[in-house]
This record gives C-alpha cells, sequence and structure tokens, in this order.
C-alpha cells in the first residue's frame, strides 16, 4: 500500500476494475477475460511512442486537417494517424498525434483535454499501448475510463484516477513530487517502457518525468468541482420535485374537500 499512487504505473486489469485499485477478486466477467488476454502491441505501428498522444470521443465528421489545426498550436506535428474503420473508411472518433519535441507533447497534454472541436469535449492522453507494461486494450476487458451505464468502469488512468484507499495512512505520496529526491526519482522508463533504450536515453526521460507528473493532475481539482455542481444540481431538482408533488397532493386534497362540501 505504501507505493500507492492515483495513475497505475503499469497496467493490472484488477487494480484496474477496482475504484482504489486493492481489489483482490474480479467484479465482472470483463475482467476476467482481460486477465486471461495474452495482448502484443500492434508491430505495424510506427513513431516514437513516446512523443504520441491518443485523441480520444472526437466527432465522427472531424478529420486530420481539423486537427492539424488545434493541435499545431502546441508544437511542431510529426504525424498524425485518425484510426477509420477498414471497411467502411468512416472515423472511428479516436486519433493518435506524433510531436516532434516532448515539450510540445506535455503541454498539449496539458492544455488539449476537454477541448470542445466540432461540438464534441475530447480526451486527450499519453500512448499507453506500446509505454505502459501489461496495457490491455478495451475490447479485450481492459482499458480505462468507461461509462457507468456499462458497469465496467476501468480506474487508474487520467479519466478515472485511483481515489485513495479509506485504510491509506496519511503520507506523502511521491507520485505527486513529494518525499524526497530519492524517492522520487522512479523513472516512467522503468515501469512503462515495452522495449530497451539506450542509457542516455533512458537518463534523459528520468529528468522530464516530473513535468509528465505535473500535467497528469492537471485537471483533477477542475473535475472534481465539476462533479460537485453536478451532485448539487442532481440535489435541486430532487428537492424541487418533492416541492411540486407536496403542492400538487395538497390541490387534490382541498379540492376533495369542497367536493365533499357541495354534496
Amino acid at each position: 500500500m505504501s507505493d500507492w499512487a492515483p495513475i497505475a504505473k503499469e497496467y493490472d486489469p484488477l487494480k484496474a476494475g477496482s475504484i482504489d485499485g486493492t481489489d483482490e477478486e474480479p467484479h465482472d466477467r470483463a475482467i476476467w477475460r482481460a486477465m486471461l488476454a495474452r495482448y502484443v502491441p500492434n508491430k505495424g505501428v510506427t513513431g516514437d511512442p513516446h512523443l504520441t498522444l491518443f485523441v480520444a470521443r472526437l466527432n465522427l465528421q472531424t478529420t486530420e486537417e481539423k486537427l492539424k489545426e488545434v493541435f499545431s498550436r502546441y508544437g511542431d506535428i510529426r504525424k498524425i494517424r485518425l484510426v477509420r474503420d477498414l471497411v467502411t473508411g468512416f472515423s472511428k472518433g479516436y486519433a493518435f498525434i506524433e510531436y516532434k519535441e516532448e515539450r510540445a507533447l506535455v503541454k498539449a497534454h496539458r492544455d488539449a483535454n476537454r477541448l470542445v472541436i466540432d461540438q464534441h469535449e475530447i480526451f486527450v492522453d499519453f500512448e499507453l499501448e506500446r509505454t505502459l507494461k501489461g496495457w490491455i486494450p478495451r475490447r479485450l476487458g481492459g482499458g480505462f475510463g468507461g461509462k457507468k451505464e456499462s458497469g465496467q468502469l476501468r480506474f487508474g488512468g487520467r479519466d478515472r484516477p485511483f481515489r485513495k484507499p479509506i485504510n491509506l495512512p496519511n503520507m506523502k505520496s511521491d507520485f505527486y513530487g513529494e518525499g524526497s529526491a530519492e524517492k522520487r526519482n522512479w523513472s516512467r522508463e522503468g515501469s512503462r517502457d515495452w522495449r530497451t533504450r539506450d542509457r542516455d536515453h533512458d537518463r534523459s526521460r528520468d529528468k522530464r518525468w516530473p513535468e509528465r507528473e505535473r500535467s497528469w493532475t492537471w485537471g483533477e481539482s477542475e473535475r472534481d468541482s465539476k462533479e460537485e455542481r453536478s451532485r448539487g444540481r442532481e440535489r435541486k431538482d430532487r428537492d424541487r420535485k418533492d416541492r411540486d408533488r407536496d403542492r400538487s397532493r395538497e390541490r387534490d386534497t382541498k379540492k376533495q374537500r369542497d367536493d365533499d362540501k357541495h354534496r
């Protein structure tokens, strides 16, 4: 429990299915399916995974040109891959954008999440297929996020971070850059890389990792505030419905009494 962090350092389907990452038994069949899956990243995908963003929840009418127009404001783009159906050629609603520099990648990850493009609020994260150890895609029961209606929410990603366990003692979290420098110096390469990199590249990644950590936590307070406002609106709606129901009952009762008097 001492190594708990809101964002998963490697993918575990059992933990991803738990709101705080502490479940010991899978609670839906999709988690079983993910635990039994043997997924290998697509070797046909090219480009540097550590310079690539995953962009989802796109309007199906959004084009590569529109994505380039929006995301080029953060830096020079090397490649945009809008995923399309092999048969129909229609967009599947998500894309991958590779930048030339890490600085542009981090800036887009921080600022572009929840932008509205073609009337759709988009979701932006780092590419995980080739960088997060143990990754299992959504179609095999894994992934992150999900909708409440499906009953198959997945936690530990940017969209739905792990909640802090109730029995977790109050302590400084290394994930947010607290604690000693020695403890903070865990590398993204150590837990998430999918292949061996040269030593100089590893050392460079270690230095840039804290900046990515800050980017990951950028929108958490905004999301909490939005959820609180939503709960407040729901409470007001319930109170208004209760008041309307009470008034209706009073009117019916009064009408009944008046009818009884005239009989």
